[in-house]
């Protein structure tokens, strides 16, 4: 069954404007792997040039970060919330 991931704003232009993506995948991995090959343009937004996710680029499962659990082989499963976050640097320093 399909799992949805949540897609913020600011990554929306590289999904057709969707605001979740429903994917089938048992990890974080598999769900970043299907969202990827779904919309390629991801995944220089997503991952480094060796393939390894980005530091800045958070994914949580039932509000709780992955890499407090066990990072893109965090399992999941339907009906628990799945959010891609993209760390946003910017702001006032005055």
């Amino acid at each position: 069954m399909p799992i949805a991931l949540k897609i913020p704003t600011a990554l929306r232009g590289f999904t057709d404007g969707l605001n979740q993506v429903e994917l089938e995948g048992e990890t974080v991995g598999e769900l970043l792997t299907k969202l990827t090959e779904k919309y390629p343009d991801l995944t220089t937004h997503l991952y480094d040039e060796d393939g390894t996710l980005r530091s800045f680029v958070n994914v949580f499962v039932d509000g709780e970060n992955v890499k407090s659990l066990r990072g893109q082989q965090t399992k999941v499963r339907l009906g628990q919330s799945i959010m891609l976050v993209p760390a946003i640097a910017g702001g006032n320093f005055g």
